[in-house]
């Protein structure tokens, strides 16, 4: 069939008729009236015509001539002519663009115009099957977005709702879902549709999962404690001081004839470098401690026989220190040993404090604390609180401000420079911790007097994260002029790779060398940030759903900065900054009433106003 004026074509996949002949073009006229000049080669041939007006085309459902004539010629190779006089006795260009028709919906043909392949009963059999499956999925598709619009959960929703649980826990980046209710696709949304649907409740953390932190317990086999020499100082009155529900303690104080001890969990002698326990505490790089519970960095096996106190007896790696009457280091030791320990929380050695050693101890760390506050530290005292998850009901408890827990930290941080100056004097390699600060001469003196939390508030900001190097630098925010972190090998891996250098200088193994520690503190920093940010969130969410469970909420805050109409308010009792619309014109420091009026838990927002 050649092409001719009022011949039928297809243009486009769209019926046309062909108005007006040429040499190398053709006019044709369009559904609706439109008319195009085109190629040949542009339109294909579905009948020759005459066809006086594409109104004549009229779709036409399958009559039972027709599906004779598939039945007749199911399995074979047809044309539209021939199929039309077997269904039809003629061929017009009416019938051409029906059968055209079911070649495109391709249930019964297939092909083209001059080829058309007619389908067998088996391929139409399942194609029907498979069209009404897929017929019956867009209609349960379309039920289940009815029910997300109603916020109506049916646990036949899970299939779809398992692709927003995954972009909500950050192990996707899209979703169907959301794309389809016009929503952006973030974590928060989805959390959102979740809440909202009852698929989640509020005792859902997503932000450890989201980050991708490990929340498996490690748990691999560890070795028998080294059989070798270490010294015995049972006779000390040794004190391991913690929270109250503490599990890993890894340090202890003693004093003996004016000598200072830190006893600290011998982790190393039974996670040595590159061991198994040793990788996986590597990839960790610390344990996470969140409200609902701890995930420790080794396993607990190393934790029940090396934690200082758990047994009547305890491995231990002892720094003995020797300070002048300034409270400088003149003399450090270092050895295995083996402590018996008395567990102590921070309230009890706070009711102990004019009783032998820690009258001592105490005394030492107000000299401690003098001096660094002459080499410039900066004391940022704001408000801290603990976050507890028990049984389904969250506690948000504010920290007290006790001597203790200055005591504690003081002997902590005279023990980290100790190892620094022992470690520099023995040429061993170890991670130096170090941090800088901008903050003005004025600005460290307003510190170590009694700043308000605006002050606190402005000073945070001079404080830049701390780091870890292969060599000493000096610890602006603490004053000190070389530190080392040292005294929590059971949940620090940069405290445990100190340990690791430490014992194998006191035995005379070989030492990691600079290059082994870069490659440490490397991984260490890869993924240490997303466990503090997976703490910080998970404290934050609790915070919230404490609130939810008190239910109108209300308390004591702290204006601490202006943010234009906005003030940015402290509130101690909860650890939370927030932003409160405010008409009148409160200066910083001014002590506020506030009340909770509304919780966005899947943002982390709440919103307060004053009283």
């Amino acid at each position: 069939m050649t092409l001719s004026q009022n011949s039928l074509v297809l243009y486009k996949n769209r019926p046309a008729r062909i108005a007006q002949m040429g040499p190398k073009k053709i006019e044709i006229a369009l559904p609706g009236g439109d008319r195009l000049s085109v190629r040949h080669k542009d339109v294909v041939l579905l009948h020759p015509g005459p066809l006086n007006t594409l109104g004549d085309l009229r779709p036409t459902a399958p009559d039972g001539e027709l599906l004779t004539a598939w039945e007749l010629l199911a399995g074979t190779t047809s044309s539209l002519a021939e199929l039309s006089d077997l269904a039809y006795g003629k061929f017009t260009p009416q019938t051409a663009w029906a059968l055209w028709q079911m070649v495109v919906d391709g249930l019964y043909f297939s092909g083209d115009p001059e080829r058309v392949m007619v389908h067998t009963a088996e391929s139409v059999a399942e194609e029907k099957a498979h069209r009404a499956a897929k017929a019956a999925e867009e209609a349960a598709w379309i039920d289940f977005l009815g029910r997300v619009e109603a916020n109506e959960y049916d646990p036949a929703d899970d299939a779809y709702l398992r692709e927003v649980e995954d972009l909500a826990l950050g192990r996707r980046r899209d979703s169907r879902v959301l794309r389809t209710l016009g929503r952006a696709e973030t974590a928060e949304n989805a959390h959102q549709i979740l809440l909202s649907l009852g698929y989640w409740d509020e005792m859902v953390n997503p932000y450890p999962t989201r980050l991708g932190v490990a929340l498996s317990e490690p748990d691999f086999p560890l070795p028998d404690l080294p059989d070798e020499p270490r010294r015995d100082l049972t006779h000390m009155t040794a004190l391991a001081i913690d929270d109250e529900g503490s599990r890993d303690p890894d340090d202890a104080l003693s004093w003996e004839n004016g000598r200072l001890w830190v006893h600290v969990a011998d982790a190393a002698a039974l996670v040595p470098p590159d061991s198994p326990a040793d990788r996986e505490a590597r990839a960790r790089a610390t344990s996470l401690y969140l409200p609902e519970g701890t995930i420790p960095m080794l396993p607990r096996a190393a934790v029940a026989e090396l934690g200082l106190g758990l047994k009547s007896v305890s491995p231990a790696l002892s720094f003995a220190i020797d300070l002048d009457e300034a409270g400088q280091i003149t003399a450090v030791e270092v050895m295995a040993s083996w402590v018996k320990v008395t567990r102590l929380t921070y309230a009890e050695a706070e009711a102990q404090q004019h009783q032998f050693p820690l009258r001592e101890l105490y005394t030492l760390a107000d000299l401690l604390e003098e001096r660094r506050r002459l080499n410039g530290s900066i004391t940022l005292d704001l408000p801290e609180v603990k976050v507890r998850v028990r049984a389904g009901l969250v506690t948000v408890r504010p920290l007290p401000p006790l001597r203790s827990r200055a005591l504690v930290r003081e002997m902590m941080l005279i023990a980290g420079e100790a190892i620094g100056v022992y470690a520099r004097e023995h040429g061993i390699p170890i991670p130096y911790t170090s941090q800088t600060s901008t903050a003005t001469p004025e600005e460290i003196e307003m510190s170590q007097g009694n700043p308000t939390y605006a002050q606190l508030f402005t000073l945070r900001r001079t404080m830049k994260a701390s780091q870890q190097h292969t060599t000493p630098g000096s610890h602006d925010g603490l004053g000190m002029d070389l530190y080392v972190q040292t005294t929590s090998p059971l949940r620090r891996y940069l405290d445990l790779v100190v340990h690791q250098q430490l014992r194998a200088h006191l035995r005379g193994e070989v030492l990691l060398d600079v290059a082994e520690l870069i490659g440490r503190i490397g991984s260490v920093d890869a993924i240490s940030g997303d466990m503090r940010q997976a703490e910080r969130l998970a404290n934050a969410h609790w915070t919230l759903v404490f609130l939810q469970q008190q239910g109108g909420w209300q308390g004591e805050g702290f204006i601490v900065e202006k943010r234009g109409a906005r003030d940015v308010v402290l509130i101690p009792a909860l650890d939370w900054e927030a932003e409160i619309y405010s008409q009148r014109d409160l200066p910083p420091d001014s002590r506020v009433k506030v009340v909770l009026s509304e919780i966005d838990l899947p943002n982390l927002q709440a919103h307060f106003r004053y009283a």
